[in-house]
């Protein structure tokens, strides 16, 4: 016969789960199980982090401003700031200077590394390291390492995107 867990296990229970938590995506996939899902059938909020995080990248590759703008919270809270650049606020900034990058960007691939997760109520942060390969205009192929730092707010149901960071890394 199982025993009743006692209030003290109860306590410490609620508070784990009320604290933020870090997750890499092996993990997540380990504990939601293919393909993302929990018990009764609904995905976790890590897995639906990192899928707004795929769907940021996937945008970015694609040089898509729509498909970005799906990703984003298209906000006044929207915040960039990419290597090298100031950083920008509101969407119109943001949007306008994701044109610019992909106006001049004829080809980027993405190969992220060391993911993480956090998720702490309607708010989380993935931090990874972006190891790029990309035609810059009048360039020739290169690479570049970059660590990113990109933060989802969930609004009405879905995680989007307020703020992206990248610093240039050394290899």
């Amino acid at each position: 016969m199982r025993q009743r867990p006692s209030t003290r296990t109860k306590t410490l229970v609620a508070a784990t789960r009320a604290s933020p938590r870090v997750v890499s995506p092996a993990a997540a996939a380990r504990r939601v199980g293919p393909p993302g899902l929990r018990e009764h059938g609904r995905v976790s909020a890590d897995h639906e982090v990192l899928e707004a995080n795929r769907a940021f990248y996937a945008a970015f590759e694609a040089r898509d401003l729509k498909a970005m703008a799906d990703v984003w919270e298209c906000s006044d809270r929207a915040t960039v700031t990419h290597p090298g650049w100031p950083t920008l606020r509101s969407w119109p900034a943001v949007a306008e200077s994701w044109q610019r990058i992909f106006d001049h960007t004829p080809y980027i691939q993405f190969f992220l590394t060391e993911e993480a997760v956090v998720v702490a109520g309607d708010a989380a942060w993935v931090t990874l390291y972006e190891n790029i390969l990309q035609e810059a205009e009048g360039a020739a192929l290169g690479d570049a390492r970059v660590a990113a730092t990109n933060v989802f707010v969930r609004v009405e149901g879905r995680w989007r995107m307020v703020v992206h960071h990248g610093s240039s890394v050394g290899r």
